[in-house]
């Protein structure tokens, strides 16, 4: 059984940062990809950011590239996402999603990942 789970979400003004977590368990070693998606009210869930099983490679949607960072720690099996100059338009539920995989490279289709969380609220007031 693998769990997904999200944290770090809230409340923030305009240009402010957040720092949202993931831990992904279940499975022994940290050979899984994450991605980070987000689903703003009345739009489809989109991909954030993705990085490898190794955190050598990572992508970036368009409406994020210098302001987001994804990063992993596989000592503990966290990935991050470092949130920073928000911005209202960045308002979403925002998931993480892992898929366990030997290729050595990002993925960033909803559909190539089998395991989600349960989502986390970021609202950036203006």
């Amino acid at each position: 059984q693998v769990t997904v789970v999200e944290s770090g979400g809230g409340l923030v003004q305009a240009g402010d940062s957040l720092r949202l977590s993931c831990t992904v368990s279940g499975r022994a070693g940290p050979d899984y990809a994450v991605g980070w998606f987000r689903q703003a009210p009345g739009k489809e869930r989109e991909v954030v950011a993705a990085i490898s099983a190794s955190g050598t490679s990572t992508n970036y949607a368009d409406s994020v590239k210098g302001r987001f960072t994804i990063s992993r720690d596989n000592a503990e099996i966290t990935v991050s996402l470092q949130a920073n100059s928000l911005k209202p338009e960045d308002t979403a539920v925002y998931y993480c999603a892992a898929r366990y995989t030997v290729f050595p490279g990002t993925f960033v289709r909803e559909s190539e990942y089998p395991y989600w969380g349960q989502g986390t609220q970021v609202t950036v007031s203006s």
